[in-house]
């Protein structure tokens, strides 16, 4: 899982740098974001599908020419290593619930390959669907925001709003993460009290200050001014770890130097010490909606958007299928018992006529991110400017 590993790093990292732009707060999830396009990708054929892959940064970890079909065994490393995380992530766990589920809705009566239908099931375990984009544009989307919400515990409600698919749709991927974690060791609720939160060096706001005085894996991060502390979930397997800027207006000039070898580096177990830490950290909520066209285009995945340069002809052998839509939808809540989080992408594709055209103290902005220890996944992946 080694190169998968480095590619979820770099992709959470390099969507990371597309979406730090407005000064909000940011929440997503990198592996349900390279889920959905990595189904995608299995359609993709050509530029189209080596744009997709650049995107998913498999090119640097495998070299691949050919597809799965043809029996080349990188390809199917790509692919077999999402079936073996997905496997991974579905466990059921008396210490946390994690789900990750795909499904794919195609237009009625549009004849996809059977190879692309049987991959998807088998790599991606995902659900294939036919519905009536054309004479029921409302009911499919809801339909499709339906399973979505039952996927994620009722959190992710509408990833579709109405009126975003239409009557030209022809295939829409979905994939959905939810986690619920306990801490490891949950913080007191009668040590909760209310302090400021500095938004910046002259604006303060109140907010619930979680508190604990425990032993954590803590390291300072000399080189970036920053710190980082890890916080495990109960049973180990989930960590979320804070990196925290040492100034109030130090995230950032962290964030400039954010780098996917840095990260690496800096989530090693062995670069990190048992430290006695007096905790605070504030509960916080934040539900973020996506649209990821334009990050993706930035990335590099431009002609799977061009209705005359995409080309997933590994889908159907019937010409004129494009990405019309790729949103993302994403929550999370942190209190003292834990964390709560969920997250959705969807990417739709339908024919077009071309148009051209040591007190670790966190009281003003952080990074945070959620990381599944045994494949060292990044999950979730966010900014807290404004709790």
């Amino acid at each position: 899982m080694i190169r998968f590993h480095a590619a979820d790093v770099k992709f959470a990292v390099e969507m990371y740098r597309q979406l730090r732009e407005s000064d909000k707060n940011i929440f997503y999830s990198p592996i349900s974001m390279m889920t959905a396009l990595a189904m995608l990708q299995l359609g993709a054929k050509g530029n189209t599908e080596i744009q997709i892959e650049k995107v998913l940064q498999f090119i640097e970890t495998t070299k691949k020419t050919t597809k799965k079909s043809e029996h080349c065994d990188d390809e199917e490393n790509v692919h077999e290593q999402f079936q073996k995380l997905i496997t991974q992530l579905n466990k059921s766990n008396d210490d946390y619930d994690l789900k990750a589920a795909n499904s794919i809705y195609g237009a009625k009566g549009f004849p996809f390959l059977q190879t692309f239908l049987e991959d998807i099931k088998e790599y991606y375990q995902a659900k294939v669907e036919s519905l009536d984009f054309e004479h029921a544009t409302e009911e499919s989307e809801k339909k499709i925001n339906s399973w979505v919400e039952s996927k994620t515990n009722g959190k992710i409600k509408d990833l579709f709003p109405s009126g975003s698919l239409s009557s030209s749709t022809i295939l829409v991927l979905v994939n959905a993460v939810y986690f619920k974690g306990q801490w490891n060791r949950k913080f007191d609720e009668n040590h909760t009290r209310e302090e400021k939160f500095w938004l910046n060096k002259n604006t303060s706001k109140p907010v619930q200050m979680m508190k604990q005085r425990n032993k954590f894996n803590f390291s300072f991060l000399g080189d970036v001014h920053a710190q980082i502390v890890e916080i495990p979930y109960k049973g180990k397997d989930l960590s979320m770890f804070v990196l925290l800027p040492m100034e109030i207006d130090g995230l950032k000039q962290l964030e400039e130097q954010l780098t996917t070898d840095k990260l690496l580096e800096w989530i090693k177990a062995e670069n990190m010490h048992l430290t006695e830490l007096y905790l605070s950290l504030p509960r916080f909520k934040v539900e973020e909606k996506y649209d990821l066209q334009v990050p993706l285009e930035h990335m590099g995945m431009v002609d799977a958007f061009d209705p005359q340069k995409a080309d997933f002809s590994g889908m159907s052998s019937i010409p004129g299928l494009v990405v019309s839509k790729v949103l993302h939808k994403s929550f999370v809540e942190v209190n003292e018992e834990g964390t709560e989080a969920a997250a959705a992408t969807g990417v739709e594709v339908s024919v077009r006529s071309a148009q051209i055209a040591e007190d670790f103290c966190c009281d003003h902005p952080f990074l945070f991110f959620i990381i599944h220890r045994k494949t060292n996944s990044i999950l979730f992946f966010g900014r807290i400017s404004s709790p």
